[in-house]
């Protein structure tokens, strides 16, 4: 009771005395004041970042993917910017900045008080955060660390960490990471993009009005762009010119002369991404190696193995190919068409039936393109080249529309090969004793299954004792057999092995695959360049095991090469953002088969384009090997033919494997000819190179009917190729 009447008696003496009432308030106001600044400094500095890696600080970077001619194809960005030092960057871009942003910039330490005073009296005529008056470091302070937002406490820590850069580096620096950094409309960042999307210059080439309207549109991007508002844009670019020649950086007659010019009106394209299947083939690669951060912010430098010139042909003229294949199934389905602008195509002579050389037609005028009508479904196509001697892609075409799918069908897909595959079955019976020249069986054949493997009825039985033997089993379930066929359902009885290719006889290929066995056949085409595993069964021969269009041409090298195989590579070298080389490919080769047995496949391959089943690729007007195939049911059209230096492969067929419209379709008459074009185009300045004929090889004229050797009275006799000691002995008898 006593401390409260004296607690009372205090209050009611300090109350009553006015002098003492006053400093006391005072003093409480003043703690107040203390303890509510110290809470909202603490308030800012724990908002407040580190600079301490702005030592190390490089902005958001655009990776740049080229071709092997170092063109331009592609750009993985977040920001479109290139990071360029600042003695490379004009001094006129540098004092237009200057001049027109932050005048004191040299001579002030991060803030302007002048501005500072400006702005926050605007700010309290207007209630809120509404002036600019930045300093230089404070743009790149703001830009760099914190929101966009105009609010007091962000602008209370621009002020704090504009002193701390000021503190930490030099004018050069700070101006050099100012220049990279800030956003000059159009999407681009930094003064390389800027010179690049405004005037397409290199930053070193900008003259004086150049640089003095980069400088005019930072105040604002759009509101000054010269694409939008070109008198508006030339105007603030004159703003400053004059007051680079206030500052005295120009001359009064360099700021007349540049006053004078107009600003650019015609906007640079931004670089679309071309070879999009490619690309993304690339970025696959990349991705996990570097991290998305790095691909899509560090600023590499990607060389690949891409002939961009090539790939652009080969686009163009595959889709035209597939365009007028649409156009004729829609036709013959009745759809509702439309008549397209393209002009009528001209009458050529082509083979009806590829596997059939003594059937061919006349073609008509195939009259005006047409587009198929809504909602039709749209057959794909792929192609795909690859470097013989090293493994570089040199074009991919993964599809017809990269927006519409992204599924690469150069690489992804798995597709059934058909008779492209048969080339390995050869190989593998020249590697266990055939000749180009040996006689083979082009006749009906058989197989029946016994519960634990497909066996073949009795080699001399005809077709009618077969008939007879199948139909003992007819009806019975467990029972089941296999008749192969031709493409023509007929026989041509014993013909070379060289034929056989030729005209791409089904029996032949199964004679073969029977006699070395299918595991055979698998080992040579996984040795080639074949990646998975292959079904060890007869059907193998006519390539019903599915294969990606990547490892087909792989494969094709191989014995393009002597029998060396490369690995397959998309990418040169990638270069880091300050010149370090980071990745750099090394050709990797590995001998698979004997120079000889490579070379006896690709002149047997010669013939199935000189007088087999790709006739039309003789047009490529150079030495040319290479195989067509159609797939079971026509669900796949193919044709991979190489020069000594380029293996390419074309295919056609539906994403969903349905059967293609015509029987007549086939991998000699629908791919060959557009694969022709587009092979014409792309060899049209390379050399012409003939294969190299290995140490061991000799030739000898042959009768083609036989096999053996001919004599001077023979018809048709043919030069074959033989490996030494190989070559026949005998002579064929005399013609009738």
């Amino acid at each position: 009771m006593y401390n409260i009447d004296i607690m009372k008696s205090f209050f009611l003496d300090l109350w009553g005395n006015k002098t003492r009432r006053y400093i006391y308030l005072s003093a409480l106001a003043i703690t107040l004041l203390i303890g509510a600044g110290a809470a909202g400094l603490r308030y800012i500095l724990a908002g407040l970042p580190s600079i301490d890696n702005l030592e190390e600080y490089t902005p958001s970077l655009s990776t740049k993917v080229y071709d092997k001619d170092e063109q331009l194809i592609a750009e993985f960005t977040v920001e479109r910017r290139a990071l360029i030092p600042l003695d490379k960057i004009p001094k006129n871009l540098q004092s237009a900045v200057i001049a027109t942003e932050d005048d004191k910039f040299y001579t002030h330490w991060g803030i302007s008080i002048n501005g500072m005073v400006r702005a926050v009296l605007s700010d309290l005529r207007h209630a809120k955060a509404k002036q600019g008056a930045s300093t230089i470091t404070q743009q790149l302070a703001k830009n760099l660390f914190l929101s966009p937002e105009k609010k007091i406490v962000r602008k209370l820590r621009e002020l704090i960490l504009s002193l701390q850069i000021e503190r930490r580096f030099s004018k050069s620096e700070i101006l050099q990471l100012y220049l990279n950094q800030i956003y000059f409309g159009e999407g681009s960042y930094g003064v390389q993009e800027a010179a690049k999307r405004y005037f397409n210059k290199r930053i070193d080439e900008l003259n004086l009005q150049d640089c003095a309207l980069l400088a005019a549109m930072l105040k604002a991007p759009t509101q000054f762009s010269p694409f939008t508002f070109p008198a508006k844009a030339k105007q603030r670019r004159n703003v400053v010119l004059m007051r680079m020649y206030e500052e005295k950086y120009i001359t009064k007659e360099e700021m007349e002369a540049a006053a004078k010019t107009p600003v650019p009106r015609e906007k640079i394209p931004i670089v679309q991404t071309k070879a999009p299947y490619f690309v993304e083939y690339v970025r696959r690669q990349l991705e996990p190696k570097y991290g998305v951060n790095t691909l899509w912010k560090g600023g590499l430098k990607v060389y690949t193995t891409l002939d961009l010139n090539a790939q652009t042909a080969a686009e163009t003229v595959m889709e035209q190919a597939l365009l007028k294949i649409d156009n004729e199934v829609a036709a013959a389905k009745g759809q509702k068409v439309e008549v397209s602008s393209q002009t009528d195509c001209a009458p050529s002579t082509d083979e009806c039936d590829p596997d059939d050389p003594d059937c061919v037609v006349e073609s008509v005028d195939c009259g005006p393109l047409v587009e198929p009508s809504s909602g039709a479904v749209h057959i794909q196509g792929a192609f795909l080249a690859m470097d013989v001697k090293t493994g570089g892609i040199r074009i991919m075409v993964g599809g017809r529309d990269y927006k519409e799918t992204q599924f690469n069908r150069a690489t992804q897909a798995l597709r059934q090969p058909g008779s492209t595959f048969k080339p390995f079955v050869w190989l593998a019976a020249l590697m266990h004793g055939f000749t180009p020249a040996t006689l083979v069986d082009d006749t009906p054949m058989t197989f029946y299954f016994d519960g634990r493997d497909w066996r073949k009825f009795d080699d001399n039985s005809g077709t009618f004792a077969l008939d007879l033997a199948t139909q003992t089993f007819t009806g019975n379930k467990d029972f089941k057999i296999w008749v192969p066929n031709n493409y023509d359902y007929r026989s041509l009885g014993r013909i070379t092995l060289r034929r056989g290719l030729e005209l791409s006889r089904n029996l032949v290929s199964i004679y073969l695959i029977d006699k070395l066995g299918p595991t055979v056949v698998a080992s040579i085409a996984n040795k080639a360049g074949i990646q998975r595993r292959l079904s060890p069964v007869l059907s193998l021969g006519l390539g019903t095991s599915a294969v990606t269009m990547l490892e087909m041409v792989n494969a094709y090298a191989t014995m393009a090469n002597g029998g060396i195989r490369v690995q397959p590579y998309a990418i040169e070298r990638v270069v880091d953002n300050k010149g370090k080389v980071l990745e750099e490919n090394v050709t990797t080769e590995s001998e698979q088969f004997s120079p000889q047995y490579a070379f006896l496949m690709m002149n047997m391959m010669r013939g199935v384009v000189e007088q087999g089943t790709a006739t039309r690729a003789r047009d490529v007007g150079r030495p040319l090997a290479g195989k067509t195939g159609t797939s079971q049911d026509h669900r796949d059209l193919w044709f991979i033919g190489t020069t000594p230096d380029l293996t390419a492969a074309g295919w056609v067929g539906y994403d969903d494997f349905s059967t293609i419209q015509s029987k007549d379709w086939t991998g000699g008459g629908t791919v060959v000819p557009w694969w022709t074009d587009i092979m014409k185009e792309v060899l049209k300045t390379a050399p012409v190179r003939d294969f190299q004929v290995p140490e061991g090889i000799t030739f000898v004229q042959i009768d083609p009917r036989t096999g053996k050797l001919a004599l001077p009275s023979t018809r048709k006799k043919f030069q074959e190729a033989f490996i030494k000691g190989t070559e026949p002995r005998s002579f064929s008898e005399m013609d009738d």
